[in-house]
């Protein structure tokens, strides 16, 4: 039983990885990721030993971060993919490892620009020689791919989403 457990438990963090590097390399999160997500949280949940209250709350927090990810994606900060990956990620995190999620995302994102504009800087010469996605992503004023930084902060903030404390007590 504990195999089954640690199996669904580590959707969230196999899938979180499969966006963040498909948004590096394609700048698209498809859609089937943030699904995924979604259908494997019940099962996950409910090995972990949630309560039906507790799936609740999780629901909630999820449709609470969709409204707001959506505000940000009609303000054109974010795109569509980030806005579903961040609710997907927030339903498996739950109202208690929101507040770390959030943080760990905006850290990660914060960072991840810091990085991004310094190679955007620095390796102009190379564009030409570099991959086509790499070379998309190094040129100057080009869209984030946010969704590595939506994968960082769901990754760090897995350890306290009651789902894994939940598996630890039990």
């Amino acid at each position: 039983m504990d195999m089954l457990i640690l199996f669904s438990l580590a959707a969230l963090p196999v899938l979180m990885i499969v966006a963040g590097l498909q948004d590096l390399t394609t700048m698209k999160i498809p859609n089937w990721v943030s699904l995924a997500l979604l259908a494997a949280f019940v099962p996950a949940a409910l090995l972990a030993g949630l309560s039906w209250a507790a799936l609740a709350q999780h629901f909630a927090v999820s449709i609470a971060v969709l409204f707001a990810a959506v505000a940000m994606f009609a303000l054109r900060w974010i795109g569509g993919g980030d806005a579903k990956l961040m609710a997907a990620g927030a339903l498996w995190l739950g109202p208690s490892a929101l507040l770390p999620f959030v943080l760990f995302v905006a850290l990660a994102g914060g960072a991840f620009c810091i990085f991004l504009m310094s190679v955007r800087t620095w390796c102009q010469p190379y564009a030409a020689a570099a991959p086509e996605w790499a070379a998309r992503l190094i040129q100057p004023k080009g869209d984030i791919p946010y969704g590595v930084a939506i994968a960082i902060g769901a990754v760090l903030a897995f350890s306290s989403s009651p789902l894994v404390l939940a598996y630890i007590a039990g």
